[in-house]
């Protein structure tokens, strides 16, 4: 799905902001346990499954995936994960928000969990697939014009627009279907090179962007 964290290319964000050698990794106590929290959710709900936490993450709405900042987005994401598998009710976390504040609110009550069936083959994301890859490097490919309903890490603004393959990467497991658990089903990954001009037009600022695709994402340049 094309969803709130796709951003590449977007005019109106302003600038890339860029970390100081200084800077904590948590600026406040709170984001370190929403940290914590998220992942033993993820661990709780989907064996860590990474791209079931990304899938969340790009459902949620503008406030609550820009207006609570980096870590709320990250709390936002886990209760979106927490609710999809009936571990908890919707509006939960809401009730016990509001009894902490001394209202008189009855928390719905918790339903039958529905935790996905579902166990990784092995530890990590990174996989041995035995077919050789489609592309070698140096390879002109395009990527697909898609446009899937469900997770994808393909980005919009690369899609129908061709690059040059630099590099090959070790087979990983494909988002697509891992975030569904439908599946891990490998893929080799490559790093493809676009220009910018080709991404964003003549007027774009000179540089080279590269990106890792799954090998379902591409298809040989005409």
């Amino acid at each position: 799905m094309d969803g709130i964290a796709d951003l590449g290319g977007e005019d109106g964000w302003g600038p890339v902001g860029r970390p100081t050698p200084d800077e904590p990794v948590f600026a406040e106590s709170w984001e370190g346990r929403a940290f914590a929290l998220t992942l033993l959710t993820m661990g709780r709900v989907s064996g860590r499954n990474l791209d079931a936490f990304r899938h969340a993450l790009e459902r949620l709405d503008r406030p609550a995936y820009f207006d609570d900042g980096y870590y709320g987005r990250w709390l936002n994401a886990a209760e979106l994960m927490l609710t999809d598998s009936a571990i908890l009710a919707p509006g939960a976390v809401d009730a016990r928000a509001r009894r902490l504040r001394g209202e008189d609110v009855s928390e719905p009550e918790t339903p039958e969990a529905a935790k996905p069936d579902y166990a990784p083959t092995a530890a990590g994301s990174l996989r041995t697939v035995e077919e050789a890859p489609a592309f070698a490097v140096g390879d002109v490919v395009r990527a697909k014009g898609l446009s899937p309903a469900g997770h994808t890490r393909l980005p919009r603004y690369v899609r129908g627009h061709t690059g040059i393959v630099e590099m090959i990467q070790p087979a990983h497991l494909l988002p697509d279907t891992h975030a569904h658990f439908l599946g891990e089903n490998p893929q080799h990954v490559y790093s493809v090179r676009f220009d910018s001009h080709e991404l964003w037009g003549a007027d774009a600022e000179t540089f080279g962007l590269t990106i890792e695709l799954f090998e379902s994402y591409l298809e040989p340049a005409p």
